[in-house]
C-alpha cells in the first residue's frame, strides 16, 4: 500500500493535486543522447555519433539567520506599474513575507503558480507578500525589470515583484539564493521581526515529491494563530543569487 502524504488544512486548501515533476539531477544534469536519425546518419559516413551534451548548474542553500532580527529597510521600484515600495507600506499587516525569487531559476518555476495561490490564500487572512529579483542583468538579462513585468502579468502576481538593481537588498537580508523566504511578524507597534527562515516544502524539480507549501503554510498559520513557530526550520535550496560580476559577498 502507498504511503499516504500528511498535508496541512491549509496548504491544502490552496494548493492543486501533486504535480508529475520533470528530471533534473542535483546538480542539474540535462543529458542529450544523439537520437535514431542522428546515429544511422554517422553510421552511414563511418563516424562516430556525437558526445552526450551534458548541463549542469550548482544550487545553493539559504544560509542561517538570527531569527528576531528586525526587517531591513527598503525601497525598490516595481517594474510592473512603476510604483516604488517600502518597508513602511507594509506596516499595517501582522504578517510579511519576503520572498527572493526570479524568472530563469529551475527551482522558483517549479514553485511559481504555487506562490500565487499561497498569497492569495493568505491575503484574506491578513498576510502581506513581496518579492524581490536581485539578480544581476549583466549575467543574466533574461532577469531584467522588462522581463520581471512580463513575468508578473502573465502568472497574475498578487503580490508586487521589486527590482533590486543595487543588490544592497539582497545583501541587508542575507538571501544569497532563489527562492529564499524570510517571514517577519509584527505585535502592535513594534517593528517586524523575523520568526521563519526556510524551505516552501520538501518537494524540488529533481525529487518526484508534491508541491504542497507545507513547511511554510505551517508557519503562516502559526504567526497568524499567536502560535509559537516550529524551531526546525529546513533551509531553502535554489539558484545562487547572480551577483554583478567582480562582486565580493
Amino acid at each position: 500500500m502507498a504511503a499516504v502524504r500528511t498535508v496541512p488544512f491549509s496548504a491544502a486548501r490552496f494548493l492543486q493535486s501533486p504535480r508529475s515533476l520533470a528530471s533534473i539531477g542535483t546538480p542539474f544534469t540535462m543529458v542529450c543522447p544523439p537520437s535514431k536519425v542522428d546515429r544511422q546518419r554517422h553510421e552511414r559516413r563511418g563516424s562516430a555519433p556525437a558526445r552526450k551534451l551534458v548541463i549542469r548548474a550548482a544550487r545553493t542553500e539559504s544560509k542561517g539567520a538570527s531569527l528576531g532580527l528586525r526587517a531591513p529597510q527598503f525601497q525598490l521600484e516595481e517594474p510592473l506599474t512603476g510604483k516604488q515600495w517600502s518597508l513602511e507600506d507594509f506596516e499595517p499587516y501582522p504578517a510579511l513575507l519576503v520572498m527572493f525569487i526570479c524568472n530563469h531559476c529551475p527551482f522558483v518555476k517549479h514553485l511559481k503558480k504555487d506562490l500565487v495561490k499561497l498569497a492569495n490564500f493568505y491575503a484574506k487572512k491578513g498576510l502581506a507578500v513581496v518579492a524581490i529579483s536581485s539578480n544581476s542583468i549583466a549575467t543574466h538579462p533574461q532577469d531584467g525589470p522588462k522581463f520581471m513585468a512580463e513575468e508578473a502579468k502573465a502568472l497574475g502576481y498578487p503580490f508586487p515583484y521589486l527590482y533590486d538593481e543595487s543588490q544592497d537588498v539582497a545583501r541587508d537580508f542575507g538571501a544569497v539564493c532563489t527562492p529564499e523566504f524570510f517571514l517577519f511578524k509584527k505585535e502592535g507597534r513594534r517593528p517586524f521581526q523575523l520568526v521563519y527562515h526556510g524551505q516552501f516544502d520538501d518537494s524540488r524539480p529533481s525529487n518526484n515529491i508534491p508541491v504542497t507549501g507545507r513547511d511554510i503554510s505551517l508557519a503562516i498559520d502559526c504567526v497568524l494563530s499567536g502560535q509559537p513557530i516550529p524551531s526546525l526550520q529546513k533551509p531553502s535550496v535554489g539558484c545562487s543569487i547572480k551577483w554583478h560580476p567582480g562582486t565580493k559577498v
